[in-house]
C-alpha cells in the first residue's frame, strides 16, 4: 500500500494511526498520520513509496495504544496489509 492510499485510509476512518499487517495478518509496525503527512511534504516522498519502507519499526507489548492485543487486532483499530 502507498502513502497516499494510507493517508485517504486514515482520513476516512478518521484515526491517527495505522497498525501495518504482513500477508498472514502478522502486525509487523505502525504507522502515523504525522510521519505519513511528514514524509509526503519532504523533498524525498514520491507516490512508489511504500508503508513497508516507512515502519515506525515493533510493535509495543500488548496492552499499549498499538490496537493489537496479545491475541490479534483489536476490533475498531484498521489493520492493513502492505
Amino acid at each position: 500500500m502507498t502513502v497516499e492510499v494510507a493517508l485517504a485510509v486514515m482520513a476516512g476512518a478518521r484515526v491517527e494511526y495505522l497498525t501495518v499487517c504482513d500477508g498472514d495478518d502478522q502486525s509487523t509496525g505502525l504507522i502515523t498520520l504525522v510521519r505519513l503527512a511528514v514524509l509526503r511534504d519532504s523533498s524525498a516522498y514520491t507516490d512508489r513509496i511504500r508503508l513497508r519502507d516507512i515502519l515506525d519499526g515493533p510493535l509495543p507489548s500488548p496492552g499499549g495504544r498499538s490496537g493489537v492485543s496479545e491475541y490479534g487486532p483489536v476490533p475498531g483499530v484498521p489493520a492493513l496489509a502492505c
